[in-house]
């Protein structure tokens, strides 16, 4: 079953690993343990590079680079919110889900993942309050969207607990939902196959 796995492990988790400046290592890291770690590690790196990539200060080729360093961690990230559902239903494979039981429309993977975007928010939102170039109106903007982020990250672990409870139960279940990121494969995305399509071979112009 899910010993051990509630939201608030895991924004403990989130927070140690934001605080340490690098990955923390779970003790008896399980297959969803360790999709906690991955999806929260790209998290964190698609948070920096979009950072990156709004910068003036550099040429377009950086932003370039940066950009596609973003669709590439985007697409880690949800490879491991899938992951991590996956984990999740196999570590609740024989529970039956009961007649009455409630579809929940999403699922548990894509909560950690907001749960981790939210600590990664309420990471950076502190810092702001606790900087010493800002003025105080900054200061007090900052803290109060800082108390908001609290309360919303708050409200979704009772959100997670609650479905994660009930689909023990039997009470709710979920289901893995594919993100297919068409712009990502080359069989999909119409620039990318389009440019195979368009060369011509030199024999063909004979």
């Amino acid at each position: 079953m899910l010993q051990g796995i509630d939201g608030l492990s895991i924004t403990r988790f989130h927070d140690r690993q934001l605080e340490q400046g690098g990955e923390v290592q779970q003790e008896n890291a399980s297959p969803v343990w360790a999709s906690i770690a991955a999806n929260h590690r790209y998290n964190t790196l698609l948070w920096n590079e979009e950072d990156k990539a709004r910068r003036t200060d550099v040429g377009a080729e950086q932003i370039a680079a940066s950009k596609r360093l973003i669709d590439q961690h985007n697409q880690k990230r949800n490879d491991a919110v899938e992951a991590l559902d996956e984990a999740i239903l196999t570590a609740l494979a024989e529970v039956t889900p009961k007649a009455h039981a409630r579809l929940n429309s999403e699922t548990a993977g894509a909560m950690i993942d907001r749960l981790s975007i939210l600590s990664l928010k309420i990471f950076h939102m502190r810092e702001q309050t606790e900087r010493h170039d800002a003025d105080a109106e900054h200061i007090e903007r900052c803290r109060a969207k800082l108390q908001r982020l609290r309360t919303q990250r708050d409200d979704l672990v009772f959100c997670l607990d609650r479905l994660l409870t009930e689909a023990a139960a039997g009470d709710a279940y979920f289901k893995v939902y594919r993100q297919f990121k068409m712009y990502n494969d080359p069989t999909l995305n119409p620039y990318l196959y389009g440019q195979s399509q368009a060369v011509v071979p030199a024999e063909a112009m004979q």
